[in-house]
């Protein structure tokens, strides 16, 4: 079955619109700083919640995808080699700046690249630590081709969590994703991070609604865990536009609730699975939770809440760094924007 993109969505997927003085501040200071979130660009339901616990989704290598996935809004293209090789200081720089407990990078595919775009990304993640040891950081990267070595570039970079999506069951992945995509090249890669450093937490995550059913979800969750995924998320698929593929189910919360139940009882150190939850929901809370405070969701939530007390205070001091007076939150995007260089000036356009 097919649901008709103009049938209304369950109650269930129905959030209200962000706003507050935090998500304001912060969309205001991305501007200012010349940073692109996925959070934005994807229309995620979260945005709002999550920004309000400090965390967000830096895209770095462009915006142009090497790759065409049917479920992905992100442009498919040639990007022809055109890297910003400046924009790892500029990003480091700017997140240093930002009142942040937990910040994920992405990336869209860079085929065109000699190592995907692999130590872009770790130079980025380097310059960060130096920059604000205070901040957790997430990697949510591509399969860099199969290429395990420049796997390894990116996990030598020490992430706090690395990640890479399956994004759906084996069965529908060639009908979901593009066909330099595999399934078992995804699992390959989760497995090479455990390899190169078992202390590496490792993450993925898994949409449904696009014609899998529950057994072939379970057994993807298996998958996952056999080759040591530590942190899981599972979503509901909501189509972009009429040109990519159609939501076959809405997934009810009970279903979802069946997945955590499975999954807990794989082993995952934590499942976070609804209909609105996306790969890198509530990030900060998935990784106090399942490492820093196992079990204990009151300890869990003081500890986020130091954090970003921790984020605000280094924030504060990254701005005596750079010499000039701490901020108070009017002045912060006007200052920041004025110390950086905008980084989508530097990159080469076609």
């Amino acid at each position: 079955m097919t649901i008709s993109r103009f049938a209304p969505k369950p109650s269930w997927l129905k959030v209200r619109a962000p706003g507050g003085e935090t998500y304001n501040h912060l969309k205001s200071t991305f501007r200012a700083l010349d940073l692109y979130t996925v959070c934005e660009e994807a229309r995620c339901p979260n945005v709002g919640e999550c920004w309000t616990e400090g965390t967000a989704t830096i895209m770095l290598l462009g915006d142009v995808c090497t790759r065409g996935c049917r479920f992905c809004a992100v442009t498919t293209g040639d990007p022809k080699g055109a890297v910003d090789v400046r924009e790892p200081e500029h990003v480091a720089r700017a997140l240093s700046r930002l009142e942040l407990q937990y910040v994920v990078m992405t990336m869209v595919d860079r085929d065109d690249l000699l190592d995907g775009g692999a130590s872009h990304v770790a130079r980025t993640v380097q310059r960060l630590h130096e920059l604000r040891p205070d901040m957790l950081i997430e990697t949510l990267l591509g399969d860099f081709g199969g290429h395990l070595d420049y796997v390894d570039t990116t996990v030598d970079a020490k992430p706090h969590v690395w990640a890479h999506n399956i994004e759906v069951v084996r069965r529908l992945q060639r009908t979901i994703r593009d066909v330099r995509c595999s399934y078992e090249r995804s699992l390959g890669v989760l497995e090479r991070v455990k390899k190169r450093d078992p202390k590496m937490i490792t993450k993925s995550s898994i949409m449904v609604g696009v014609g899998e059913t529950d057994e072939e979800v379970k057994e993807t969750l298996a998958d996952l865990r056999a080759v040591g995924v530590d942190l899981v998320t599972i979503g509901q698929y909501l189509r972009p536009t009429p040109k990519h593929a159609e939501v076959k189910r809405y997934v009810d919360p009970e279903t979802f609730a069946t997945y955590t139940e499975h999954a807990n009882s794989l082993g995952f150190a934590y499942c976070a699975s609804g209909p609105l939850v996306r790969s890198s929901y509530k990030a900060a809370e998935v990784f106090v939770r399942s490492v820093l405070r196992p079990g204990d969701t009151e300890g869990a939530n003081a500890m986020l809440k130091e954090r970003l007390a921790q984020a605000q205070a280094a924030a504060r001091e990254a701005d005596i760094r750079e010499g000039v007076a701490p901020r108070t939150t009017s002045e912060l995007a006007a200052r920041a924007a004025s110390v950086l260089v905008p980084a989508g000036s530097l990159v080469r356009r076609s």
